[in-house]
Order: structure tokens, then sequence, then C-alpha cells
């Protein structure tokens, strides 16, 4: 009896972390599918990604602490994030030279120490509790109980990564958004602004970006650089899964989250990086492109 109970708590705490790096997986996948998106539109690795999302989250917190309703403030963060964003984009990346990669590299870390030096400014830098969209947990199984947090974050992610593969398998925007990323000049023939395909790409890349803080800030707490892990995790993702590859930013983000609840549970916490690395290193070095990427060719 003692032994079959064990084996069911056994069961019940792997389920558990499982479900939970599932939750991670989808915060690290939206924000690497957003990664993947601007970097196919305009080739700029953008490490702004994240401060620009803390950003919003911290204007969407303020309005939700005046009375805003929270699904309302998720909105806000949405917006907020995109049009700051893209303002950095049109003031600072635009008006380098085209094709000046490393450059656009650097302003984009430049962005995202300006964007936490704001928070810092005007919210200041102290630790903030975040509101949960739901609350309580659900019982599965032999009675592991699964906040429900971490399911609606696994569901919410899943329709957006849905109606993400729809905008770019079934809409004009998204066709015109693959022939940007095949050859801008190509889609310039065709009659493609590749600048307004950019803008929509950055926007787009961005929202994404802002929905999976809001869906990781609950269980974090806020401060100017708490997307600053999953941001790093969620470029292991894309180099594991191919950065040239929406779906495999997908998945290496999942995968990404369940090495590492696994590491951090039956491991050690110490070593979650550790391990999460070294198996994306190990990869790389087998498939230098990726599970899913392609092998490519700077554009000049």
């Amino acid at each position: 009896m003692d032994a079959r109970r064990e084996e069911t708590v056994d069961v019940d705490q792997l389920l558990l972390v499982l479900v939970s790096g599932l939750a991670s997986g989808a915060v690290y996948g939206l924000m690497g599918l957003g990664l993947v998106i601007i970097y196919r539109a305009t080739d700029v690795v953008n490490f702004a990604l994240a401060s620009l999302a803390t950003v919003g989250l911290y204007a969407a917190l303020s309005l939700h602490d005046s009375g805003l309703p929270l699904l309302l403030a998720a909105v806000v963060a949405i917006i907020v994030t995109a049009v700051v964003g893209l303002g950095a984009r049109e003031t600072v990346l635009r008006p380098l030279a085209q094709g000046d990669l490393l450059a656009a590299l650097v302003m984009t870390i430049g962005v995202s120490l300006i964007a936490e030096s704001v928070i810092s400014t005007i919210w200041d830098d102290q630790p903030r509790l975040f509101p949960s969209l739901v609350e309580g947990s659900v019982s599965i199984g032999g009675g592991a109980a699964i906040p429900t947090q971490s399911l609606l974050t696994i569901a919410v992610a899943a329709v957006a990564m849905g109606l993400v593969a729809y905008l770019f398998g079934r809409t004009t925007i998204g066709s015109a958004m693959r022939a940007v990323a095949e050859s801008a000049d190509t889609a310039q023939i065709l009659g493609l602004g590749s600048q307004r395909i950019a803008r929509i790409a950055w926007a787009l890349g961005l929202g994404l970006a802002a929905l999976a803080a809001f869906l990781y800030a609950p269980r974090s707490g806020l401060m100017p650089a708490v997307l600053s892990a999953p941001l790093f995790r969620a470029f292991a993702g894309i180099f594991l899964g191919g950065l040239t590859s929406m779906y495999g930013a997908v998945v290496g983000g999942l995968t990404v989250g369940v090495l590492d609840n696994l590491a951090a549970t039956y491991v050690s916490a110490g070593y979650r990086d550790t391990f999460v690395f070294s198996f994306t290193i190990l990869v790389l070095l087998i498939r230098p492109q990726g599970l899913f990427g392609e092998r490519t060719f700077q554009r000049v």
C-alpha cells in the first residue's frame, strides 16, 4: 500500500512538473515567436523585446490599480508595448544603414537599457505583485493540484500561436510578410512595401512578447529586469528550434520550459540553466541550424 501511494505521489509530482514546464515553455515560445517574426521581416535580433514588454506591464498595472479591469489592462500592455517599440524602431533603428546588423543589435541592447532606466525612474525598481487572471487550482489524476493560471497560460498561448499560424498561412498580410522574409527586393517588385510590412512584424512580435509577459508576471512579480531570464530562455528555444522557424520557436520554447522544470525538480534548481543551455549547445553542435531551421545566407 505504501509503495503504491509513493508511486502515485511520484506520478502526481511529475504531472505538476510537466504542466508547470509547459506553462513556462508557452511563455518562452510566445517570446521566441515574437523574436523570430521580427528577425525574419527585418533581420534584427531584438534584445529590447523583453524590456519594452515590461514597460507595457508597468503601464497596465498602473491603470489596473486605478480601477481598470485586468483584461483591459492586458490590452493596454500590448498596445503600449507595440507603440513604444515602433517608436524606438523608427527613431533609433530605421536610420541605420541597411544591412548594418551589428549596429542594429547594439542599438536594441541600448534601447533595452534605456527602457529599464525609464521604468526605474517613473515607477521605481522595488518588486511589485502582479495580479493573476484567474485564481485557484484544478485537481487532476490522483489529487495533483495544478494552478488554474498555468492552465490558462497554456490555453491562451496555444490560441495566440494558432492565430499567428492562420495569419501567416491564410491571409494576404501573412503572405506579404513571408515574401519580405524571403527577399525584400522581390517583395518590392511585387508591390509590397517592405517598411510597412516591417512595422506590422514589429507590432506583432512586440504584442506577443507583451502577452507572454502578462502571463508570466503573476508568478514572478514585477520589477524592471523581470523578463531577462525568460528572454534568454526564449533565445535558447529559438536557437534550439531554428532561428528562422516560427514552428521551431514554439517547439523550442516548450522544450526549454519542460527541461528547465525537470532539471530544477530532479537535479538542482541551481543547475537548471546549465542543463538547458548545455542541451541546446549539444543540439547545435550536431545541427547548427537548429531542429527545424534551414541553412541561410546573410543578405547583401
